[in-house]
């Protein structure tokens, strides 16, 4: 009896075991459908997330977000390649706090097993980084990473950047699923990607145009053409995102440019800097008439000397505006340090404002020509009608008063005929004088003030060795009359001279300005300094040609070393410095 009970007890056990096994399993499967569930709900969350965003920034930024929660990495980051196709220009990073990044340094430009997705745009899956042949280590102060995840971005069949995932919490693999998520999320960060590319150029254009229009109305409405110049240098500043903004324009009769005017960073040491056109950025632009671009304007070897003017500057692009020989001037863009390169789609958008900014320009230039043309033609039929008729008329009359005062026989109706033909001769002699005025025509005028000053210090340049700084500011060739612009590029000569025969300097900087009522000249250079009773007739021969004028002239020794002359004088009575 009791074996035949136990038997049946095992066969009451076997089929609850078997049922408590089949149990077992279906609850594993439904919790591995529930977490399948939920894992298609989260993927479907994040690409309605990242699909939503249209700033690229938020886009990216969104992607890693949406990555690193999807397969529980600790760490995600999302490398953007760059034009260059070899190397990332942009690194965008979770899980890693600021403090850190500091601490590691400037950001992975793509080497190592970043790089292999670079090189084989293919998913990488890896239980351990270090042990792929493509693996050499971290830079110092980088987190500890071993499992890895790696998924490129395509956006247009081309390859925008890679997904990388590190550190799956709780110490476990990424696997095959996590792959396929991940995968899935790169093809609709792709899609989100270029909606918000297409929508950022489409923002962007329509804010070129809105510039373009701008200064055409600006032109067209009477403008003047220095504030058109500022205008289009403001507006590229603000839509390409740059720190600094400077207009050069070419000085008549020499092979330089001058800087009109500048906005932003170091703006003033900028302003009013005379550059050659050979062998500079903004020369090169302006020889070539086409744009041309530095990665880092501060370590460029075309950029002159003279004031530190680039620092905490990076890349650069220079612009002519107009073509061929109606290149009006160039206009120089520089970012901060350390930020991205000008693109061939920004540099072609640039020049294509600047060339519409130079047609605005030339067509308010015939407007003009054809405003001036009216005026003088008016001018000639005045001045025609007056001398047909109006003088004509006078003569007449005049005679007749002439030929009455003869037969006029009290004394003083006689006398007051005859002043009355006097006053009309008077009359017909501001007529003429007038007449004169209308149709006299402004001739070509010699070189301004300005020019001459560059022709100067050029000339200069061969017999000190080395060429100075040079700034000018203010309206040199309108409010500097002649006499007084003789003695300014006569002191300015002297002064050059000196430095060349006894300064034995090797920098020199010239700077002339003038106000509206004072024009100023500054030289200063590195050399020896002036010597106690040493030879100064060339130094009173120059504060005399102040004094003539009403001015002065002092000298100081810079803390540097070396001399700075500051010769100074009124502008003079309203002939300008360029002679007709």
């Amino acid at each position: 009896m009791g074996s035949s009970e136990e038997s049946g007890e095992a066969r009451v056990r076997l089929p609850q075991l078997r049922l408590d096994e089949l149990l077992e399993e279906l609850q594993a499967r439904l919790d591995a459908a529930r977490g399948t569930r939920d894992r298609v709900h989260s993927l479907l969350e994040a690409v309605l997330s990242v699909g939503r965003e249209l700033d690229l920034e938020h886009v990216l930024y969104g992607i890693v977000d949406a990555a690193a929660t999807l397969v529980d990495a600790r760490y995600a980051a999302l490398g953007v390649i760059g034009p260059d196709g070899r190397r990332l220009s942009a690194f965008h990073t979770i899980g890693v706090d600021e403090d850190v990044i500091r601490e590691i340094g400037p950001y992975p430009e793509g080497h190592g097993i970043l790089g292999e997705l670079i090189r084989h745009p293919e998913p990488l899956r890896l239980a351990k980084l270090s042990e792929h042949p493509a693996s050499y280590g971290f830079p110092a102060n980088h987190p500890p990473m071993s499992s890895f995840l790696g998924v490129p971005i395509r956006v247009r069949d081309q390859v925008f950047g890679n997904l990388y995932l590190t550190e799956k919490r709780g110490g476990l693999e990424f696997d095959e699923e996590d792959e396929s998520v991940l995968s899935t999320l790169a093809v609709a960060a792709g899609v989100a990607i270029d909606n918000a590319r297409l929508y950022e150029e489409s923002r962007l254009r329509e804010r070129w145009l809105g510039a373009n229009a701008e200064v055409t109305h600006s032109l067209m409405s009477g403008g003047d053409e220095s504030d058109v110049l500022r205008l289009i240098a403001e507006r590229a500043r603000e839509i390409t995102g740059s720190a600094l903004a400077a207009m050069s324009t070419p000085v008549k009769g020499t092979d330089t440019l001058t800087v009109e005017l500048a906005i932003g960073r170091q703006a003033d040491a900028h302003r009013g800097l005379v550059l050659p056109v050979e062998g500079t950025l903004t020369g090169e632009a302006f020889a070539n008439g086409a744009p041309v671009t530095s990665t880092d304007v501060a370590q460029d070897d075309r950029v002159t000397a003279g004031p530190s003017r680039f620092r905490g500057l990076g890349p650069a692009v220079a612009v002519p505006i107009g073509a061929g020989e109606h290149i009006r001037g160039v206009v120089l863009l520089a970012r901060e340090a350390d930020t991205r390169d000008f693109t061939d789609q920004e540099v072609d958008t640039l020049r294509a404002f600047a060339a519409q900014a130079a047609l605005a320009m030339e067509l308010a230039e015939r407007r003009q020509d054809a405003e001036q043309i009216a005026l003088l033609e008016d001018r000639d039929r005045i001045a025609r009608d007056l001398h047909d008729l109006a003088i004509q008329r006078l003569f007449a009359t005049g005679m007749t008063l002439q030929s009455a005062g003869r037969l006029i026989e009290h004394a003083g109706a006689k006398e007051r005929v005859l002043r009355a033909v006097d006053d009309l001769d008077e009359t017909i002699k501001i007529i003429r004088s007038t007449i004169f005025g209308l149709r006299a025509r402004e001739g070509e005028g010699a070189p301004g003030l300005r020019a001459r000053a560059v022709r100067v210090i050029g000339e200069a340049t061969r017999v000190m060795g080395f060429a100075p700084s040079v700034r000018m500011e203010g309206l040199l060739d309108t409010h500097v009359a002649r006499e007084t612009a003789d003695h300014v590029v006569a002191v300015l000569s002297e002064s050059l001279t000196n430095i060349a025969r006894h300064a034995g300097a090797d920098r020199a900087e010239v700077v002339l300005d003038t106000d509206g009522r004072t024009v100023r000249l500054s030289v200063t250079d590195n050399g020896v300094g002036i010597p106690e009773g040493g030879r100064r007739s060339g130094l009173a021969n120059m504060t005399e040609r102040a004094r003539e004028l009403g001015g002065d002239m002092e000298w100081v020794t810079p803390e540097g070393g070396g001399t700075r002359l500051t010769w100074h004088a009124p502008v003079g009575d309203g002939e300008t410095a360029a002679p007709r």
